[in-house]
Formats: structure tokens, C-alpha cells, sequence
């Protein structure tokens, strides 16, 4: 499902100073990303064979990226809240890739993303990588899944996904879907499995669209990526992590959903009071 209820900004094309910004930060940040990722793959040789599905140390670099590629870019990240410990799974509302950096740079998370993602040039190849759990979302698949989430929350991971099921423009969050959810509900994992919602609450740079983060509907990710490297200064990103909720206090998982859903609707309200649609 794509989201496209909005239109989006309005392109600009890059001046002499955007191209350079756009060549020095696109050159560093590829320098960091596939330099890095090639220093994870020769130190995952070393861990598989000694840990197994269990990552001790591989996380530690993908961390490191994301926040060398935030401070590439300008972007700030404001944390506020918790981040939970113990055995448990990470929501939040969905905006841009750029989630993958904020989310990764405040905590070390296994991503949970769509089958597709993995035949994506470059991103692809980042997140087979970096741990990332591929699903199809097809219910018949669900027990599969299941087993799937088993063992990795099992083995320590925290896993995050994004509820809605598409990005955004930024500037809202819609309906979570439930399905996932179920997969929290399994008899196998421990009975204080928690879920952690985290709100990402976008802040565009003076004189941008309100929208400036959002990538949804027909965008390329070649043309959103662009804007993000000609840009002359960023904004900032709140980072919320609200109180984990405990699995079995509820009574399913629409219940769980709807939960969740509500407290990142409220820090969303709260870091953007003045939001209109």
C-alpha cells in the first residue's frame, strides 16, 4: 500500500552551491555507509560462526553509521523518554528513510520491513546486512512469521516495525494495522514481551514545505534524497519513547494495536501542536 492523500512539494532545482553541498555530502555519506558495511560483513565472518543469530557486536557499527550520516546531513535529533530494556519489540509512526537512521542512531534495532525492500538496489543489500527481518504480508504466512519473530526476540534482538505500513508526508499518523501485533502474542516468547512506542515528530527547516521530510505516493528515493543533500541547513527530529506496554495486559492484538496507535498520536500532538492537515 502506498499512502498518496497529500500532494507533495514542490521541486526546486539545485543551484551551483546545492550541487556541491549535494556531491560533498552524498560522498561522505557513501564513504561511511558502504565503507562501514564492508567492515560489518568481514566482522560478521567472525561472529556468525561464534554467535550464531545472536549479533553482539555488528549492531555497534550500523549505529555508528546512522549517526555519522544524521550529522552528515545536519539533522538533529531531540531523545526524549526511555528506551526500554529487556525482552521486547519497537513501533513508531513512518515518515521517510530517514526513520532507519533516527530510530538506529538512539538505540541498536533489528528493522522488520516488507519482502520487497530486499531486492531494492543498495537499501537492499544495507538491510540484509544489518539483520533486517523480511515478511510478506499475507496472513497465510502468519504461523511462519510467527516463528521468525520467536527466535529473534529470543535471542535478545529488539525488533521494530512500522504500524501503518506505508511513510507518510510526516505531518500525520494514520490508522496502525494489526496484523504483526499477533505475532507478540505467541505462547513461545517470555510473558513480560514488551512493546515500546516511539513517536517521530519531524521539524522542517525555516522557509521549507511543513511536508520537507515526508516521502510518500510517486516520490523516488533519488529525487527525496537529493533534496536532503542540497539542503543549506536542517531541521530537527523529536524522538519520543513512550512507556512499554506489557503483551499480556491486553486482550488482543486489535487491543494492543489501538494502544500503542493512541500513544504515538500523543506525542505526535505534543511535538507539533500547531499540525494542520
Amino acid at each position: 500500500m502506498i499512502w498518496d492523500d497529500a500532494a507533495p512539494p514542490p521541486q526546486t532545482r539545485p543551484g551551483p552551491m546545492g550541487w556541491l553541498r549535494a556531491v560533498l555530502r552524498g560522498a561522505a555519506l557513501i564513504v561511511v555507509v558502504f565503507g562501514c558495511l564492508l567492515v560489518l560483513m568481514v566482522v560478521r565472518l567472525v561472529e556468525r560462526p561464534l554467535h550464531g543469530v545472536n549479533r553482539p557486536w555488528t549492531p555497534w557499527i550500523t549505529q555508528g553509521v546512522c549517526i555519522t550520516g544524521l550529522a552528515i546531513l545536519g539533522l538533529r535529533r531531540d531523545v526524549r523518554g526511555a528506551v526500554m530494556t529487556g525482552t521486547g519489540a519497537v513501533v513508531a509512526n513512518h515518515a521517510s528513510w530517514l526513520d532507519i537512521f533516527v530510530l538506529n542512531a538512539s538505540k541498536r534495532i533489528y528493522f522488520v520491513a516488507k519482502s520487497e525492500v530486499a531486492g531494492w538496489p543498495g537499501i537492499g543489500w544495507l538491510a540484509r546486512a544489518t539483520g533486517t527481518v523480511f515478511i510478506r504480508r499475507d496472513p497465510r504466512e502468519a504461523k511462519a512469521q510467527q516463528a521468525v519473530f520467536e527466535e529473534r526476540l529470543g535471542a535478545g534482538h529488539r525488533l521494530l516495525f512500522f504500524p501503518e505500513g506505508t511513510s507518510t508526508d510526516g505531518r500525520r499518523v494514520i490508522a496502525f494495522k494489526t496484523t504483526l501485533f499477533a505475532a507478540f502474542r505467541s505462547g513461545g516468547l517470555p510473558d513480560d514481551m514488551q512493546v515500546q512506542p516511539v513517536t517521530l515528530a519531524y521539524h522542517a527547516p525555516a522557509g521549507e514545505h511543513p511536508a520537507f521530510y515526508g516521502w510518500w505516493g510517486d516520490q523516488s528515493f533519488g529525487a527525496h534524497m537529493l533534496a536532503m543533500l542540497v539542503a543549506p541547513r536542517h531541521g530537527c527530529v523529536d524522538v519520543i519513547y513512550h512507556e512499554p506496554l506489557v503483551v499480556s495486559d491486553y486482550a488482543d492484538r486489535k487491543a494492543l494495536a489501538r494502544a500503542a496507535e493512541a500513544a504515538v498520536r500523543r506525542g505526535f500532538e505534543a511535538a507539533l501542536p500547531d499540525l494542520t492537515d
